[in-house]
């Protein structure tokens, strides 16, 4: 008897437990992924484009494939600049925080093989010229997005991954290199710094760049060296459009210093000058910052 009540309370006990049956399925929600990009400066560049194979999640220390991404697809990122996005899926992962995902791309190392007859990522120029895009050598093909999100049970949570292809884009060896910076955002816990630019300054382009507060240094101006870009850690940028107003999409509430800069096309000018501390908050309207080239401040 003591024998078939000790039986009895095993089973009870892994019943309970779960152990011998069949494991209760993970809690989920969705993850609606965005595609963004700050532009670029050459304006010689007519398109800069990516093939994404796969995106993947990391979880309990490894990375897991989104299956509801049905790649390869290709994006001219280009097209997204300016507050513009496309939808990329919407994934189904199970509930939780997450702090990066990843991007893995149709694209060939530095050195390894032959260039490819049909790349999947390449660069556009005016006149429809194209030239490869490379990973950089020892790198891999996989390109982690990062930022905080949290997927909430049954819910969905929007977020965009912000590739900034100024940064993104370098010319070494007469190769074209991608070296992405991508930021995760999400949507409803994002702002934007936009207004109008009276451009008395002689340069055909303006380009305004925003730094977290008190993060600019006098070094940032400098030429690029190696396979870095001017104004290395800005946070964003955005370009005076044929309307005259720029727009600086996707920031996280806080307060920013805008460095505003003179270009001819691709060749940089000079600074024109500063605007220090402008308050940015995640919920409309956007904060308005009209900027006249002739009265900005000399320093931050």
């Amino acid at each position: 008897m003591k024998r078939f009540l000790l039986v009895g309370i095993i089973l009870a006990v892994l019943a309970a437990s779960g152990v011998g049956c069949e494991t209760l399925e993970q809690e989920t929600g969705t993850l609606e992924l965005y595609l963004s990009d700050a532009p670029i400066d050459a304006n010689n560049v007519t398109g800069v484009y990516i093939t994404i194979a796969e995106i993947q999640y990391h979880r309990d220390g490894q990375w897991l494939i989104c299956e509801e991404f049905d790649g390869p697809k290709t994006y001219n990122l280009l097209e997204l600049s300016g507050g513009n996005s496309t939808l990329l899926g919407e994934l189904i992962l199970p509930a939780g925080h997450y702090t990066q995902i990843r991007f893995m791309l149709d694209i060939p190392e530095v050195g390894v093989g032959s260039p490819p007859a049909n790349p999947g990522c390449y660069i556009e120029f005016t006149g429809n010229s194209t030239e490869p895009l490379f990973v950089p050598s020892g790198g891999e093909t996989g390109y982690k997005a990062i930022g905080q999100f949290t997927v909430p049970i049954n819910g969905t949570v929007k977020v965009t991954a912000d590739f900034d292809v100024r940064k993104a884009v370098v010319e070494a060896s007469s190769l074209y290199i991608l070296k992405p910076t991508i930021r995760l955002i999400v949507n409803n816990q994002a702002g934007s710094i936009r207004g109008e630019i009276t451009n008395n300054s002689g340069y055909t382009d303006i380009t305004v760049f925003a730094y977290e507060d008190g993060t600019w240094a006098a070094a940032e101006a400098d030429d690029p060296v190696g396979e870095e870009s001017r104004f290395p850690n800005a946070i964003t940028s955005g370009k005076m459009c044929h309307e005259g107003d720029y727009v600086l999409a996707l920031l996280a509430a806080g307060t920013y210093d805008l460095v505003v800069t003179g270009y001819n096309g691709a060749d940089f000018g000079e600074i024109l000058g500063f605007i220090s501390d402008v308050v940015v908050v995640s919920v409309p309207p956007p904060t308005i910052v009209d900027i006249d080239t002739d009265d900005l401040e000399d320093s931050l």
